[in-house]
């Protein structure tokens, strides 16, 4: 056959292929919005919210971009991400993947990317919640938003070979951005979020074996207290010790007016004495009443001076003899 004759039926045969086809788009596998209630992580009780959930799969590998409620002008949403990778290198065949081992130069392009914009400065100060130490680096934007970027890497540590156990890891990145928030605000969602996932195996768990109790509980002589105080540790007042003597305001008296008495001059009976004769033509008044009929001495009443004490008269002798010179 000529070869431009059998170019020509390859294509005509191609072109009819082509029309028969259906031109279906197919969704990607392993990439799904799911509900709340399926997250592997959430943030501490009283917020950030989930907005939504975005979960990818990768064979026995798991990953999940939780969003959460922002209220910042940077640009970017608030975020808990946590991954579940289950692979070491000895053991290819448990995951899909080998582990993302933190470093400087990967931190440094997951702040950039999450966080356009500001600048974050690394903190030096060792930290850790409870699944162990953890880095985050913060920063505040030009229109004085805070922001905050957190890594962490959950795993149990590495196990001798014949044990096979403790192959998984878990990664979690934060993002955080707030116009009224604090740095320790947002650092308390770092100590504060919960994994809610694990591995179905348990050779791949990544937390490590449960803590022990602690070894002075039920041994004799140990004191265990319900905080971390011990008790009677100060003296305390039981009643043994002197109290010192309450003191009472003094209070002045002031002394009482005492307004003076008036004194009452006694009253005398009259005195009556003898008649004393007088010089030829004179006549004691004092001697007749008015009608003319004889009348007894009335003495007057005693002076009294102006000390307000009472002058005692004299006798009656002392009296005629201070009159007449003669006493009888």
């Amino acid at each position: 056959m000529h070869p431009i004759r059998t170019i020509a039926l390859i294509g005509l045969a191609c072109l009819g292929t082509g029309c028969t086809t259906t031109g279906q788009v197919h969704q990607s596998i392993g990439v799904e919005t799911v509900s709340s209630d399926k997250a592997l992580a959430f943030p501490p009780p009283g917020g950030p919210a989930i907005v939504n959930i975005v979960e990818r799969k990768h064979a026995k590998d798991v990953e999940q971009t939780i969003s959460l409620f922002t209220s910042s002008s940077v640009p970017g949403q608030n975020f808990l991400k946590v991954q579940f990778l289950g692979i070491t290198g000895s053991n290819p065949g448990l995951g899909s993947r080998p582990f993302n081992t933190i470093s400087e130069g990967a931190i440094a392009r997951e702040m950039a990317a999450a966080v356009p914009g500001v600048r974050l400065a690394r903190s030096a100060v060792l930290v850790q919640n409870s699944y162990g130490p953890f880095g985050y680096a913060s920063g505040q934007s030009r229109t004085g938003d805070t922001c905050l970027y957190a890594w962490q890497q959950v795993k149990a540590g590495f196990a001798p070979s014949q044990e096979q156990r403790n192959f998984g890891m878990v990664q979690v990145r934060i993002r955080l951005c707030d116009a009224r928030a604090t740095e320790r605000q947002l650092l308390g969602t770092v100590y504060g979020y919960t994994i809610a996932g694990h591995f179905a195996g348990a050779a791949l768990n990544p937390f490590g074996g449960p803590r022990s109790a602690d070894a002075v509980l039920g041994k004799p002589g140990e004191m265990v207290y319900p905080d971390a105080t011990p008790y009677r540790t100060a003296p305390i007042d039981i009643g043994y010790q002197n109290r010192p003597a309450a003191i009472r305001p003094a209070i002045i008296r002031r002394p009482a007016v005492i307004q003076p008495q008036p004194q009452i001059q006694p009253t005398l009976p009259p005195m009556i004495g003898p008649r004393i004769p007088l010089p030829d033509g004179q006549s004691d008044s004092s001697q007749t009443n008015g009608a003319g009929g004889p009348t007894s001495m009335v003495p007057s009443p005693p002076p009294v001076n102006t000390a307000g004490n009472m002058i005692v008269p004299l006798p009656d002798c002392n009296r005629e003899a201070a009159i007449s010179g003669v006493c009888r």
